[in-house]
């Protein structure tokens, strides 16, 4: 099964709680990153960190260019990149790329994206165009810290308007000076109608390993 993984945003944990998911997940397990900015460039061309932590929680392995097609160097939203470069980000192509998932095999693949819902791919276009067109369940990643109930509730919102189904829901803690967060948790688990996935608390030292013990997959075997 093939599931997009969105965030409330930028920096709330997608790719800690995609990896967390990639090593709690049962068989043959695969992560893709199909857009990224913020890469590094190496002695083997661009490499981001994001895509690179998911190759290492992935059982399947694949070369890097599978993993994450579209990489750019500046930290800034990628349709601006693309522009740079002279490319298009355009959604039939993201969508092809990414329906080889359909044929490496995995019992478990996950597909993260790129800031939150709404990421733009210009002219127009937007990231969750891709996801409409290839009807994924969608998992949503709440970086839990002031301002995260508004974003949580209109990213939900937003994905139920594109007529995509939430399967599961995270709720990872970024911020560990948040106040009331127990309250705010509570707030999102009457508010949000998804199964929830679990809580993975504030991780000074934080691991895929470590982060996939708060976590419940049973919700995502009956998708």
């Amino acid at each position: 099964m093939t599931f997009f993984v969105t965030g409330t945003d930028t920096d709330c944990g997608k790719t800690l709680i995609s990896s967390a998911l990639l090593t709690a997940a049962k068989g043959e397990t695969v992560g893709f990153k199909p857009i990224a900015s913020g890469c590094e460039q190496t002695e083997v061309g661009l490499r981001n960190s994001d895509a690179l932590a998911l190759m290492a929680a992935s059982s399947i392995k694949l070369p890097y260019e599978d993993i994450n097609p579209f990489a750019f160097e500046p930290a800034i939203a990628p349709h601006i990149a693309a522009a740079e470069k002279g490319l298009k980000l355009e959604p039939k192509r993201i969508e092809a790329l990414l329906k080889m998932s359909e044929f490496v095999g995995a019992d478990f693949c996950l597909i993260e994206g790129a800031g939150g819902w709404r990421l733009p791919l210009g002219e127009g276009h937007f990231l969750s165009e891709v996801v409409q067109s290839m009807q994924l369940p969608v998992i949503l990643v709440v970086g839990m810290k002031l301002g995260c109930l508004n974003h949580a509730l209109l990213t939900a919102e937003a994905i139920k308007a594109d007529g995509l189904n939430i399967v599961g829901w995270v709720a990872n803690q970024v911020d560990p000076d948040m106040a009331y967060s127990e309250q705010n948790l509570e707030t999102l688990k009457s508010q949000l109608t998804a199964p929830f996935l679990g809580y993975v608390p504030y991780l000074a030292d934080a691991t895929a390993k470590s982060a996939a013990r708060y976590l419940d997959l049973a919700a995502l075997e009956s998708v």
